[in-house]
């Protein structure tokens, strides 16, 4: 298999920037506000080609290349502590730090940006470690506990749809709470949006995270995963694998056709409107949740089989040099976002089509790939990529190639 050098599979920093595109697409198209649109700011975006464009994104992307990008994490753990192992070392204390020293970055791009994925990485990176030397049935069983949303029944049989630290229940978008923080958004100074984001964007989030939402057990669920992926060795042994990739992508696929089928049944069935107070709406989007497990283990696969393909090497190279450079290039992205749309940039928010939305989100993915490929002509790493590295290491490491 092609390599950039003794540690790098390309499929896999293909793979890393294959799911961060999704990402900054996603993000883009919600105009980087991580919260509840209130009724009048989306008014823009009720075209018919806007829901046209915002369903697709809905379906095949939300939710689909942030479990990617986390899979990819999970991955990544596994290969640092491999190689760690083969040199005679543990690498155990060495992850805590580098993962401390990732909850600080993840927090200064919390203040630009409240739907941080960082500093949720760094808080679950920790439970990582004891899995590393389980058996895989375990991982695999503890992976399908969390997947399957066990911990999301448990959180809502004690909070229901109401907010662990005391904030207004996520059903009602125009809470002042909300609103007040939109308007922060569109007119707050940048300060005034740092300041927000640095306490109550934080505690909002890890409502998300731990309430109903569940992302929390979900993220574990998908490092669990990618960690077993290291173990098995899929992609140190792609071409030997793919028979079973083949085989996986045949059987993921009549798991995803019914577990739509079991959602759309159950919202058939439950009481109208939709009530989140219902525990039938709650295990139909738990139903939800499992189909979109199965579309991103649709793409994960795809993905390997057109890779493994001369032509599909060649095209989806181009997210390899953007995936190496995964850390700069996912801060830097909302940081360019966010000063487009919030009121201490540009001021766009609200004020932009879904269609322009994701035309700026393809140049800005197009442009960071561009820029990291030049840049790692020169360089061995993106700039944060060193910036972690060295502190990680306690020394500073080449950087110039």
């Amino acid at each position: 298999m092609e390599k950039v050098s003794s540690n790098r599979i390309i499929i896999i920093d293909a793979l890393r920037g294959f799911s961060l595109a999704g990402v900054a697409l996603v993000h883009m198209t919600e105009q980087y506000i991580a919260s509840a649109p209130t009724d009048n700011l989306m008014e823009v975006t009720n075209g018919l080609v806007d829901q046209i464009l915002s369903g697709m994104i809905g379906f095949f992307i939300i939710g689909k290349f942030f479990a990617l990008f986390s899979i990819l994490f999970g991955l990544s753990f596994f290969i640092q502590m491999e190689s760690a192992s083969k040199k005679g070392q543990n690498f155990a204390g060495r992850f805590l730090w580098r993962i401390c020293l990732l909850f600080i970055i993840g927090y200064i791009h919390q203040l630009f940006y409240k739907g941080d994925i960082l500093t949720i990485y760094a808080l679950l990176a920790p439970f990582l470690i004891p899995f590393y030397r389980m058996p895989n049935k375990w991982v695999l069983f503890v992976a399908g506990i969390c997947l399957i949303s066990i911990p999301r029944f448990i959180s809502y049989a004690i909070l229901g749809t109401e907010s662990a630290f005391g904030f207004p229940s996520f059903m009602d978008f125009n809470n002042e709470l909300n609103t007040s923080y939109i308007t922060t958004l569109k007119e707050g100074s940048i300060t005034a949006v740092f300041s927000t984001n640095a306490g109550q964007g934080m505690l909002q989030k890890m409502d998300f995270q731990i309430g109903f939402f569940a992302r929390f057990y979900l993220t574990f669920g998908y490092f669990l995963i990618g960690l077993w992926l290291g173990k098995i060795g899929l992609f140190q042994k792609v071409k030997e694998n793919l028979p079973k990739v083949k085989k996986w992508l045949k059987r993921i696929i009549i798991f995803f056709i019914l577990a739509l089928l079991v959602t759309g049944g159950l919202f058939a069935i439950s009481p109208q409107p939709i009530n989140f107070e219902n525990w039938l709406h709650v295990i139909a989007i738990n139903a939800y949740d499992w189909s979109n497990i199965g579309l991103t283990a649709i793409i994960l696969c795809s993905f390997i089989l057109i890779y493994m393909k001369s032509w599909g090497e060649k095209f989806l190279s181009f997210f390899a040099p953007y995936g190496r450079m995964a850390l700069t290039n996912y801060v830097l992205q909302s940081i360019i976002g966010t000063s487009i749309l919030f009121g201490w940039g540009l001021g766009y928010l609200g004020k932009v089509q879904t269609l322009y939305l994701v035309l700026m989100a393809i140049i800005l993915i197009a442009l960071q790939a561009w820029l990291s490929r030049i840049w790692l002509n020169h360089f061995r790493y993106g700039p944060l990529e060193w910036l972690w590295r060295s502190a990680t290491l306690g020394k500073m490491q080449p950087f110039k190639k």
